[in-house]
């Protein structure tokens, strides 16, 4: 691969990435949100943490694992946690702690 290959596919990679990124920026700037628009825009964040949360929990060498599943305790351990502190950091120390125990058993 050429010098000049190297940076046209550079180039191309970040054309790619960011064309997405400013063109909303660009089209909203002039323009106010729609409040639905909004209000629908707050669950994203959640629905992309469950569904990432439910794929590394529950699925395990493509298959669905309920069955002596460590990671559903730490996870339950964790939400216990969150919900009781609201606390991101002891929340994340919480799942680090039962995962490295809970492997050890």
């Amino acid at each position: 691969m050429t010098n000049l290959n190297l940076f046209l596919m550079i180039l191309g990679l970040f054309a790619v990435s960011y064309i997405p990124r400013v063109i909303p920026l660009l089209y909203f700037t002039k323009r106010k949100v729609p409040t639905w628009f909004s209000e629908w825009m707050k669950y994203v964040p959640v629905a992309l943490f469950a569904a990432l949360s439910f794929k590394d929990v529950f699925i395990t060498h493509e298959h669905l694992d309920l069955a002596w599943n460590i990671k559903i305790v730490a996870m339950l351990l964790v939400a216990g946690v969150a919900y009781k502190t609201r606390s991101m950091a002891l929340s994340v120390l919480t799942g680090l702690l039962a995962i490295f125990l809970l492997t050890m058993l």
